[in-house]
């Protein structure tokens, strides 16, 4: 199953356009008791699954936290990546590549085939032969950098409508597995993205929660014609809604929470 029929499944059965990512920032993950020191990163991820899987779409692992960890970060990894898939969730990999030629073919091959990711991240900025080679994995998914939540979005994405040529630029491209990214603070461009240029495609929604973003309107400008399109990741306000030794149940009722209060 190609990566947006799988979302669309996973979302309608479960009543969800909620992705959790996994950011497992080293210095919250000791603040936790009882996690396996061996393979702390493993274990954490596979209880936030565990106990949040029925409440999800998608989960989004930011790779930064894993490879930080050099080789034994990698291989828990990939380990997580194949527990997460075997419970029925697409995987985007958070990873935010952009290169050219031979060098993009290597990282999307790492991307799909090595680390087994559904859907990946990308920066446009080197153009299309950066992101062809991703594109050309036609059952997998990848989110192009639009407009981000953070501030810096303002030093170049605003600057002169960057984030509109970028989203037209993905129009032009013309391919269904190829969709953006909008940060949810900024949910008025969100609105020019669906409205005004007629992007009907997936979009991907990070900046609920510790950023801000406003998940009302976020749900109002961002479903497309067809009543879809949203994958809203929410990050540390649910993994990290408690650090004790059952951080688990915390991060369920938030995901619950969350999934109440999108009403797809």
């Amino acid at each position: 199953m190609d990566f947006v029929s799988h979302v669309n499944k996973t979302s309608h059965d479960r009543g969800t356009c909620l992705c959790i990512g996994i950011d497992p920032h080293q210095k919250k993950l000791d603040e936790i008791e009882g996690l396996d020191k061996r393979s702390m990163l493993l274990d954490f991820g596979r209880k936030i699954v565990d106990h949040t899987r029925e409440f999800v779409c998608a989960y989004k692992i930011n790779i930064a936290f894993f490879e930080v960890h050099g080789a034994k970060g990698i291989e828990q990894l990939i380990e997580l990546i194949s527990y997460i898939k075997k419970s029925g969730t697409p995987l985007i990999l958070d990873c935010k590549r952009g290169d050219i030629g031979s060098t993009a073919e290597a990282y999307a091959k790492a991307c799909f085939e090595v680390y087994k990711a559904d859907a990946v991240t990308l920066s446009p900025y080197m153009g299309w032969d950066s992101v062809k080679p991703f594109a050309d994995y036609k059952g997998n998914f990848s989110f192009i950098l639009a407009l981000t939540s953070n501030e810096g979005a303002n030093d170049f994405q605003l600057s002169g409508g960057l984030y509109r040529k970028v989203a037209k630029k993905v129009i032009e491209w013309d391919k269904e597995n190829l969709g953006l990214v909008i940060g949810a603070t900024k949910p008025g461009y969100l609105r020019k993205i669906r409205k005004s240029l007629g992007f009907n495609g997936l979009i991907l929604v990070p900046g609920i929660g510790v950023q801000g973003g406003d998940l009302n309107k976020v749900m109002e400008y961002g479903i497309n014609n067809n009543g879809k399109g949203l994958i809203i990741s929410i990050s540390r306000s649910i993994i990290f809604a408690s650090m004790a030794r059952k951080f688990y149940e915390a991060a369920a009722k938030k995901a619950f929470e969350y999934r109440a209060k999108m009403n797809i």
